[in-house]
């Protein structure tokens, strides 16, 4: 075994296709953090999702905070800032996507358990501190969350954001 270069993982990452890049958003809603922005950025990048949208207070590039922890994936990624989130998640709706909220709610599923509903997923990540906003609940059609087995109940969205893009990276796989 050897470590392989940055050259060939380069090498190695454009010859694969995500099964993402086509039917994968993944919104990021007051998110008050640059680093978590920064860090859903270059999972992003790594999962090969079709866009990253940016809505609320949620920072957008340019900023050198997002650049410090996207290393870059910022210039790589198609993201866009949403104005109004009840608008983009109609037109979303419209065109075929289910709206799933990484969240604890009364109705959640157990990200293992989750089934997909089709090949269009807008996966929504909510604020560090109060999760998705009351705004956004009626606009998903289902909440997944991560089991947890410890004292704490949540992950930093950062965190939360890679496992849940991970999971559905295995399930659009399966399909």
């Amino acid at each position: 075994m050897k470590k392989l270069t940055t050259k060939e993982i380069l090498k190695q990452n454009l010859q694969r296709t995500s099964p993402l890049k086509d039917h994968f958003i993944l919104w990021l809603h007051d998110i008050r953090s640059l680093h978590n922005v920064g860090a859903a950025f270059r999972s992003a990048d790594a999962f090969g999702i079709k866009e990253l949208w940016l809505s609320g207070f949620s920072p957008t590039p340019p900023r050198p905070e997002i650049t410090k922890t996207a290393i870059g994936a910022e210039e790589n990624v198609e993201w866009k800032q949403v104005d109004s989130p009840a608008k983009a998640a109609e037109s979303l709706k419209t065109e075929g996507y289910q709206i799933i909220g990484l969240e604890q709610t009364t109705s959640s599923v157990m990200l293992h358990e989750y089934n997909l509903p089709g090949d269009k997923i807008c996966l929504v990540l909510g604020n560090e501190v109060t999760g998705i906003g009351e705004e956004m609940i009626p606009h998903l059609d289902a909440s997944v969350e991560i089991p947890q087995f410890g004292m704490k109940h949540s992950l930093n969205v950062s965190v939360a954001g890679g496992v849940a893009l991970y999971a559905f990276f295995e399930k659009f796989t399966e399909m």
